[in-house]
C-alpha cells in the first residue's frame, strides 16, 4: 500500500517544489540589471528641519533625510512642505540625490554615483 501511495505523493512534491524554485527564479534580478546609481523614491510630508536635515513622513513612518551640508547649498525646505525625494539609504538616515517639491521645482543635490561634491569638506 505504501508502494502506491508513495508512487503518487512523489510526483506530487516534486512538482510541488519545482514551481516553487521557478517562482524563486523570476524574482532574482540579473547582475547586468542593477542600476545602483538610480536611487530609491520616497514621498511624504516634511515634520521639522535642521540645517538642510529634514524628517520626513509618509505616513508608514518617518526618515531623516541628509540633503548636504549648509555651506554646500542651502535649501530653505519647510514643515509642512510635500517632497518626493529620490536618493538612498544610509546607516542612519536617507541621501538624498534630488528633492521635487509639491509645486514641481526640482532641486537637485548632488549626482547618484561617485562621492558627493562636498566630499572632503569645505577646502573643494
Amino acid at each position: 500500500m505504501w508502494g502506491k501511495i508513495s508512487s503518487y505523493l512523489l510526483p506530487i512534491c516534486l512538482g510541488v517544489f519545482m514551481t516553487w524554485g521557478s517562482a524563486v527564479a523570476q524574482n532574482i534580478t540579473p547582475i547586468s540589471q542593477l542600476n545602483l546609481n538610480r536611487g530609491i523614491t520616497i514621498k511624504g510630508t516634511i515634520r521639522s528641519v535642521v540645517g538642510n536635515n529634514f524628517i520626513l513622513d509618509d505616513g508608514t513612518g518617518t526618515i531623516i533625510v541628509d540633503a548636504g551640508p549648509m555651506w554646500y547649498h542651502q535649501l530653505n525646505l519647510k514643515p509642512g512642505e510635500e517632497v518626493t525625494v529620490v536618493g538612498k539609504p544610509g546607516r542612519h538616515d536617507f541621501d538624498a540625490f534630488q528633492i521635487t517639491r509639491g509645486s514641481g521645482e526640482v532641486i537637485n543635490i548632488r549626482p547618484a554615483g561617485g562621492p558627493p561634491p562636498w566630499a572632503g569638506g569645505g577646502k573643494r
